[in-house]
């Protein structure tokens, strides 16, 4: 539990420096709003999902708002496995005008490696985002993301380690309906070879194109190395598409292509975002 308790100290740390320079940064009185006092829904900036894409936003729920992102069914192909999954959620509360906490859980995942079938729940992962900069306007945003694994999976599906790290999104818009998003990301993970934990670390690149008021599309690359010299560098290769219902409610689609590497295959998802 050393790795939790790293974790969440980093993030409270932070947002404690974070409060602490309030004063400096009240470009407007959004500041003044907290879970238990919510922003008023018209001075909520637009709504900004960490899906489809694997590089999250930079931006923040607003305080006080619930924000729900549902994989309605994801399917993953590699070799002559596979594994399908429903209703992969991630549940984000905002805290502070700054801040928001999301609970993600895969409540049903089925795999099947050819041989035997294994189905279930999985693993537990708690997150806390806090936004540097950019949350409410301006040419960047950039935030912070530590997270934390618990291990809640069904047997079989899960390693029964806890596990997490720290993710870093930035983005900015390149031109009219074109922005750009880039992501750092280190994790620790359980190594069951070794029974020691590794370091890896995560770069993504996506760029995204607005069609119209509702439509869109992104492309995105992922690149992925490990501490581990065994495991040789990964790369994945993203396109979906995004239809804006309404301001608070987004359909989405996409496929991720295994490249280079120890990867899956293929990814397909399908899912929502819906905020309240």
């Amino acid at each position: 539990m050393n790795l939790t308790t790293s974790i969440l100290a980093l993030a409270v740390a932070l947002t404690s420096l974070l409060q602490s320079n309030v004063i400096a940064q009240e470009a407007t009185d959004k500041w003044r709003y907290s879970l238990s006092n919510p922003t008023p829904q018209e001075l909520w900036r637009p709504m900004s999902a960490d899906r489809p894409d694997f590089t999250e936003s930079p931006i923040t729920v607003d305080a006080g708002a619930v924000q729900i992102e549902m994989s309605l069914a994801d399917y993953t192909k590699n070799g002559d496995s596979n594994s399908f999954g429903i209703a992969l959620t991630n549940l984000k509360i905002g805290l502070l005008n700054n801040t928001d906490i999301q609970f993600v859980y895969d409540p049903y995942v089925k795999q099947d490696d050819g041989v035997t079938t294994t189905d279930g729940g999985g693993d537990m992962q708690i997150r806390l985002k806090i936004n540097f900069w950019g949350n409410d306007g301006g040419d960047t945003a950039f935030g912070i993301m530590p997270f934390v694994k618990i291990p809640t999976a069904s047997e079989g599906l899960g390693n029964d380690k806890v596990e997490g790290g720290v993710i870093f999104p930035w983005g900015t818009e390149l031109a009219s309906g074109v922005g750009l998003g880039l992501m750092f990301e280190v994790d620790f993970n359980f190594d069951t070879a070794t029974q020691e934990y590794d370091t890896d670390f995560i770069g993504t690149g996506v760029l995204g194109f607005d069609l119209n008021d509702q439509w869109g599309w992104y492309l995105e690359g992922i690149n992925m190395f490990s501490s581990d010299s065994g495991i040789d560098y990964r790369f994945i290769l993203g396109v979906g598409a995004t239809y804006a219902v309404n301001e608070n409610f987004t359909w989405d689609a996409g496929v991720n292509f295994g490249l280079s590497g120890e990867v899956d295959d293929t990814i397909f998802f399908t899912g929502i975002t819906v905020r309240w």
